[in-house]
C-alpha cells in the first residue's frame, strides 16, 4: 500500500517514495501473454528468456569501440565492414541479431548522423541501450530540420566544406559510425584506439577522444 507521508522519514532513515506502480498497456500485456504461451507450448524456457535479457543488458559501447579500432587498424576488415557490416560484426563473434547493419564513414568532405525519427531504433545487440535523448521528440525532429545546430549543441562544429549527412534507421535497418581516426595515433593498438571510441562518436553526435586526453 502505498505510503501517503512523503514527508516523513522511513525506519531505514531515507524520506519514503511514492510507488510507481501503473496499470500494465497493451503492448505489457500482450508480451507477457505471448512470452507464457511459448514457454507452456516449449519453444523457449523462462531460463532461457533470463538469459536473453543478461545477454542484452551486457550489451555496452565497447563492442562497437572494438569494431571501429578494427576498422581503423585493419584495411581489409574496414572494406568488409562498409560493404557489410552485419557480416563484418558477427565475424568479430558479435550477435546484432536479424537486422540490417550499415557502417558510415566519417571523412575530413563528409560527416554522418544517426537518427530514428519513428522511434528509438538503434543498434542495440551491438551499442547496448540507447541515451535517452536519442529518444526524445525533440532530437527525432530537430536532427532532420537543422543537424549543424543540434551538432553544434553537442560539442560539434563542422567546417561549412564538410557535407551533414541524416541517416534514418528503420525496424530492420540500423546504422553505426565509424568516425574518423584521430590524428597523432600512429602505431596504436586496436585496444588502445577502442579507448578514444566515445558512444555519440558512434551516432554522430560526438567525437572520438584526443590522444591528449585519453
Amino acid at each position: 500500500m502505498p505510503h501517503d507521508h512523503h514527508d516523513h522519514m522511513s525506519p531505514s532513515g531515507h524520506p519514503y517514495r511514492p510507488d510507481d506502480d501503473h496499470p500494465l498497456t497493451y503492448w505489457q500485456q500482450m508480451e507477457i501473454a505471448v512470452r507464457e504461451l511459448l514457454i507452456e507450448k516449449g519453444v523457449t524456457t523462462a531460463q532461457e528468456i533470463s538469459a536473453q535479457i543478461d545477454a542484452m543488458d551486457a550489451r555496452n559501447p565497447a563492442q562497437g569501440a572494438a569494431v571501429v579500432a578494427r576498422a581503423w587498424t585493419d584495411p581489409a576488415f574496414r572494406a568488409d565492414l562498409l560493404q557489410d557490416a552485419s557480416a563484418a560484426t558477427r565475424e568479430m563473434g558479435f550477435d546484432i541479431g536479424p537486422m540490417r547493419l550499415i557502417a558510415l564513414e566519417n571523412t575530413a568532405d563528409e560527416h554522418n548522423v544517426v537518427v530514428c525519427t519513428l522511434c528509438s531504433c538503434y543498434p542495440r545487440n551491438l551499442l547496448g541501450l540507447p541515451p535517452d535523448w536519442y529518444k526524445s521528440r525533440a532530437y527525432r525532429s530537430r536532427t532532420v530540420k537543422e543537424p549543424r545546430k543540434v551538432l553544434a549543441e553537442f560539442g560539434v562544429t563542422l567546417p561549412d566544406t564538410t557535407t551533414v549527412r541524416v541517416h534514418d534507421s528503420t525496424a530492420d535497418m540500423r546504422y553505426v559510425v565509424i568516425p574518423a581516426r584521430p590524428a597523432g595515433t600512429e602505431g596504436w593498438s586496436a585496444d588502445a584506439l577502442a579507448a578514444l571510441v566515445t558512444r555519440d562518436s558512434m551516432i554522430g553526435t560526438g567525437l572520438p577522444k584526443s590522444p591528449d586526453t585519453a
